[in-house]
């Protein structure tokens, strides 16, 4: 008997400007202990899925044919008190965006041992004791502390580890995981995964896992289904999808998977959608706005130099300095990033990489170091109209696009705020013209200019980030996570506009991810963090191949091979 039964779904969002048919006719079975996986590209319909099966679609959104079935009960038929009983309780889930699923105000401890004493009844002491043991088992180091912290204390990864301990704290049924291993490291995923599928085997939960990284769908999935446009194009065992798939979409998805094993010049892109959609666009940044001449001052030397970087948090606040506890998340880093380079940096969730973007991005201050960009140190500039200087030349591209994206803005006026506050152009129109040539180029149409942030998926919400973040013309990019919420598809297509971008413009780049394979395609070179400590700096190449440090060979170690992958007629040249 199937766990979940989801027959003939159809959704759909009807709108001023007609209806959207967001999931057309799908059927999906989910078995006791097994994990099916559901990939595509961003906006295919997937997550809407998830959503729909435990009642939360987002109106005007509806289920306009089929039904979902629980164990055979029919359960998309009942009412709102049935459903809040059900969620949690029978079905947990994982959602994508891990800020805005767990609530600011209250603490970790207040939110998981409130969920485990209303589903299960243990009463407040063995439901903290249960939550500080979840903690643990999804990597939180020092759960004891932690849980006392509020979500936003957490780095994103380390907020996506609580929501997964959320979902898993009322032991139900069936769990529904869309991206959850996205702001995830390389070790800490594996740590995830294993979690999970264990769970899956000695529990008997099934599991249906949405993600676009083929990395977690073969190394967790008994079976996959590929959905393009709302519909599910192809079905079957991980082996057959991944290593001979029929449909012309899959093979083409496939294909655009980053190697781990050798650089290539450009990112394979998807021919299939590019034949269907015609949305393979040729940059010609000799003509293209973003390729126009920049008033910015020459520099002999490195761009950026960070020197002795320190960044402390209180974890533990007092009245008396002695009584307080504090933390490094930073602690005495110190690197440089020439003109035009390309540098990565790596390491656990958690180790201090998104503190020290935004120590450069001047949004933390450093409590010890120097910040020095085109020869002036950051840290010490008071004036407000030089610091919007820098700013113009600096932009960041966050690892969370929903909380970076005002939701009361439309697209056109968040993409055309730099360029208004900062004066680039002479008119109204011509500021238009550029944001829906941005919106183009970074794959959403023109036609996204008039639309709002929660009307997107968590993918295109990141595209929105980086057309707005290359609206200014920077010279220097940081980039958050930048690919973290793409499917394959688009982060192909958005990682050769980054390359474009630098090549022709000389752009310089801090590129911080957990992807070490988008790392390796990326990065001219590559430094690697633990704890708040930079413990290697090395040529991307001579990185991958010979890693100096104990902690870099044990990330590699753990970097997803895909061998189930076969890449029979998609072999491209290597560059």
């Amino acid at each position: 008997m199937d766990l979940l039964n989801i027959n003939n779904l159809k959704i759909e969002f009807p709108s001023r400007r007609g209806t959207v048919v967001a999931v057309d006719d799908v059927t999906l079975t989910v078995e006791p202990g097994e994990v099916l996986g559901v990939v595509g590209e961003s906006g295919a319909g997937k997550s809407t899925i998830g959503n729909a099966v435990i009642g939360l679609l987002e109106p005007p959104g509806e289920m306009t044919g089929g039904h979902v079935l629980l164990k055979s009960e029919q359960i998309d038929t009942l009412g709102k008190e049935a459903k809040r009983k059900i969620r949690g309780r029978r079905i947990g889930m994982i959602f994508q965006d891990p800020l805005t699923s767990l609530d600011p105000l209250q603490t970790i401890e207040q939110q998981l041992v409130e969920t485990i004493d209303l589903h299960l009844k243990l009463g407040e002491k063995k439901s903290r004791a249960r939550a500080i043991d979840l903690l643990q088992q999804v990597g939180i180091p020092d759960p004891e502390t932690r849980i006392k912290n509020y979500p936003h204390q957490f780095s994103g990864g380390m907020r996506q580890r609580v929501v997964i301990a959320l979902a898993l704290c009322a032991e139900p049924e069936v769990i529904i995981a869309d991206e959850p291993t996205t702001a995830l490291d390389v070790s800490i995923q594996a740590q995830i995964l294993d979690l999970m599928r264990k769970l899956c085997k000695e529990t008997q939960v099934g599991m249906l896992i949405i993600t676009h990284d083929m990395g977690v769908i073969a190394d967790i999935t008994d079976r996959v289904a590929v959905m393009y446009h709302g519909k599910v194009v192809e079905e079957g065992t991980t082996q057959k999808i991944l290593g001979d798939p029929d449909h012309p979409y899959t093979r083409s998805l496939i294909s655009a998977v980053p190697r781990p094993d050798v650089r290539l010049k450009r990112f394979p892109m998807v021919d299939y959608i590019e034949k269907e959609e015609e949305r393979k666009k040729l940059l010609d940044l000799s003509t293209h706005w973003l390729g126009q001449a920049r008033d910015f001052d020459k520099v002999d030397g490195p761009l950026l130099s960070l020197k002795n970087l320190v960044m402390t948090f209180v974890t533990k606040p007092a009245l008396l300095k002695r009584n307080r506890k504090m933390f490094n998340a930073v602690d005495d880093v110190s690197f440089d990033i020439g003109q035009g380079e390309v540098f990565g940096l790596v390491g656990e969730s958690g180790s201090g990489k998104s503190t020290v973007a935004r120590m450069v991005c001047s949004l933390y201050k450093p409590a010890a170091g120097e910040v020095n960009f085109a020869g002036t140190d950051l840290t010490k500039i008071r004036s407000e109209s030089e610091r919007d200087y820098y700013r113009r030349q600096m932009q960041m591209i966050f690892q969370d696009p929903f909380s970076s994206l005002n939701g009361r803005m439309r697209v056109m006026d968040i993409v055309a705020e730099p360029i208004r506050f900062h004066k680039l152009t002479n008119s109204n129109q011509e500021t238009e013209q550029i944001v829906m040539d941005l919106l183009d180029h970074v794959g959403l149409g023109s036609k996204a200019a008039v639309r709002f942030p929660h009307e997107f998926s968590g993918g295109q919400r990141q595209r929105i980030s980086i057309a707005r973040a290359l609206a200014t013309r920077p010279r220097f990019l940081v980039c958050d996570e930048p690919t973290s919420a793409l499917d394959v598809s688009i982060q192909a297509q958005i990682l050769n506009l980054l390359k474009d971008l630098q090549e022709e413009l000389g752009l310089t780049m801090l590129f911080i991810s957990h992807d070490l394979p988008v790392i390796r395609q990326m990065c001219d070179r590559v430094g690697v963090m633990k704890r708040g400590k930079l413990v290697e700096v090395a040529a991307t190449e001579e990185l991958f191949e010979n890693p100096q440090a104990e902690y870099t060979r044990e990330l590699l170690d753990l970097m997803p091979r895909l061998d189930q992958l076969s890449r029979a007629g998609l072999e491209l040249e290597d560059a």
